[in-house]
This record gives structure tokens, C-alpha cells and sequence, in this order.
């Protein structure tokens, strides 16, 4: 079901680091992820805000960069790499495969080289950043949901399987995996030694479902959508809190006032030993991917940040997700 695994990957990522959004309007922005989510600010000018959670000693986990022509949009999900030399690697790995591969200036950042998946995926890959002092127990300073740090993306892609063994030859892990019959629908990938860097769901795309940050306390989950109702983002709040079955975490979904959807959690378990087998969910027996709680809406299964300039392609048979308006209508029948 799922492909080989290459465990001595031709360079070293090592984990997720930082996702760059298009904004409409900055200040607004920045008042969500700072006072919802309780991000700080490393840097800012008047077109571009630089965040990163409260544990994090590196410049920046989210980067806001003004678009006037209506924002809404994804410009690139960044990993790391363990050396510089790994970028050197890197870029000759791609640029073998005929995949796209540039070097780049970017600021607070070493040298940065941008890069495309096969389904023209934008990412960016460095060794090192600036850092700053992390802030996890200057609790004086703390601010809404008090989030720690960037876990994981979420990413659609019209074929699991093939995008999974474009990543499996990079290193990646699977932590668990989502299939119905001999078809992989979804697949739960990792890194950094949790069980998640990277989640792969079969849908319309290269297009970001969401990012997620990591909290440490559950009632932090409850803050964020506390935190998003005083400030008037109340209908934002989407999915949740809940618990998931794949990864058993508590969560919640919120909207920023763009569109783009992040996710709170409280953490996840380890997988960094060799003989840790990834774990099989069956599709036919998932109504919520949750362990409790009413279906998501329609819309979270369908909507995501589009990637800027990448055109979408569409599985070749759409998902049909038991969503809380077919859920409803089929109550309502009986």
C-alpha cells in the first residue's frame, strides 16, 4: 500500500519550518495570529510581518507579505535542511529530475534555495536562520492561545500515492496512512521524529489545506476559539475542538481573516525508531477522522490556499467525504 521508504536520503531535511502567505491587509492579519493564536512578532515592516510561537528560537515560522490584489494565497512552505551542503545536494537532486531549482535572497535566512515538487508544490529550503530569544516561559508575555511552534502542513494533491513516493525518496516517514481497498487516500508523514511533518490528502491540487501549531495545554485549544470570538473571528472557527483518530490529538480549526486554515493542537507521539510501523485507517470506517463530535462541514474537506502562479489539477475521482450537510440530510431521511 504504501511506497519504500529511502532511509539514507541523497540530502537531509529534517522538519518543517515555515509557511508564506499572501495578506490583504496586514495589520489585520497580524492582529489574528498575535492575539488568537498568540504569535510573536520577530520583524515587521509595512508589507511584511515575520511570527514565530512562543518555543521557537529561529526568526520565523509564518511570514504575512501584503498582496493589494486581494491576498488568500500560498507562496511556499520552507523545510529545513541539516547542513548547508545538504543544499548543494539539494539542488543537483532536483535539477537531475528536471524539477525546478533556484537560489534565492531571502531575508533572516542563510542561503535559501527554492524548489518544486512534481505537482509544482513551492518550497523553500534552508540550513539556518537568524534566531531570537525563545519566550516559552516569559509567561508576562503571553497572548491568546499561547502557541509553542509550527508542526505540520497539510497539503491536497490529486494522487496520494505518487506525491507519498516522491517524499518516501526524500526520507519522509509515514506515522499512519488512510486507504479504502488498495487506494492510499491519505498519507501521514514525518521528519522530525513525531508523527507528522507533512499530511498528503487526495483532492484537487497542489493546494495548502492547513498549517497546524502545536500548544501545550488542551484548554489552550479552547482559548484559541475564545480568543477568536472577542476579537470577532467567531465565525472563523471551523472545525473543533475535537480529537482526531489518525495522530489522537486534540484540535481545533480556525480561519484567519484571509481564509487560510490553521489548526491548534496539543502535541503528538514519537516515531523516531526504526522499527515503529505506520498505522492503517480504513476510509470506509472514518465518518469524521475524529473520535467524537459532528462531521466537518462541506467546506473543510473541499477549500485550501490556492499556491500562487501553480495551476490545480483534480483526482481522478473526487473525494465524497461525509460532511455534516450529507450527514444531516441523511438523518433527515430517516
Amino acid at each position: 500500500m504504501l511506497p519504500p521508504v529511502n532511509l539514507r536520503p541523497s540530502f537531509n531535511i529534517t522538519r518543517s519550518s515555515h509557511v508564506r502567505l499572501t495578506v490583504a491587509d496586514l495589520a489585520e492579519s497580524r492582529n489574528f495570529y498575535v492575539n488568537v493564536l498568540g504569535l510573536v512578532v520577530s520583524d515587521e515592516d509595512e508589507r511584511t510581518c515575520y511570527l514565530r510561537g512562543l518555543a521557537e528560537a529561529c526568526h520565523h515560522s509564518l511570514v504575512l507579505e501584503l498582496d493589494e490584489g486581494g491576498g488568500g494565497t500560498c507562496r511556499r512552505v520552507g523545510y529545513r535542511v541539516f547542513f548547508d551542503e545538504d543544499l548543494d545536494l539539494a539542488y543537483a537532486w532536483f535539477r537531475e529530475r528536471g524539477l525546478p531549482a533556484e537560489w534565492v535572497d531571502v531575508p533572516y535566512q542563510g542561503r535559501t534555495l527554492h524548489v518544486s515538487d512534481p505537482i509544482g508544490t513551492p518550497l523553500e529550503l534552508c540550513a539556518h536562520m537568524e534566531t531570537r530569544p525563545r519566550l516559552h516561559i516569559d509567561f508576562e508575555l503571553y497572548k491568546g492561545a499561547h502557541a509553542q511552534r509550527l508542526d505540520h502542513y497539510q497539503i491536497f494533491a490529486p494522487d496520494t500515492y505518487e506525491l507519498c513516493a516522491f517524499y518516501s525518496e526524500l526520507g519522509f516517514r509515514n506515522s499512519e496512512y488512510l486507504e479504502h481497498g488498495d487506494k492510499l487516500l491519505g498519507a501521514f508523514m514525518y521528519r522530525k521524529g513525531t508523527c507528522l511533518d507533512l499530511a498528503i490528502i487526495e483532492n484537487t491540487g497542489p493546494a495548502l489545506h492547513h498549517f497546524a501549531y502545536t500548544v501545550s495545554e488542551s484548554h489552550d485549544i479552547f482559548t484559541a476559539c475564545d480568543w477568536a470570538g472577542i476579537q470577532g473571528y467567531g465565525d472563523g472557527v471551523e472545525r473543533g475542538p475535537g480529537r482526531h483518530g489518525p495522530g489522537g490529538m486534540l484540535f481545533a480549526y480556525l480561519r484567519d481573516p484571509d481564509g487560510h486554515r490553521v489548526e491548534v493542537f496539543n502535541s503528538h507521539y514519537q516515531t523516531i525508531d526504526t522499527e515503529i510501523e505506520p498505522v492503517r485507517w480504513d476510509a470506509a470506517a472514518l465518518s469524521t477522522n475524529a473520535r467524537w463530535g459532528l462531521p466537518a462541514l462541506e467546506k473543510w474537506y473541499f477549500e485550501a490556499s490556492p499556491f500562487v502562479g501553480v495551476k490545480q489539477i483534480p483526482p481522478a475521482e473526487l473525494p465524497k467525504p461525509m460532511s455534516l450537510e450529507r450527514y444531516l440530510l441523511e438523518q433527515s431521511a430517516h
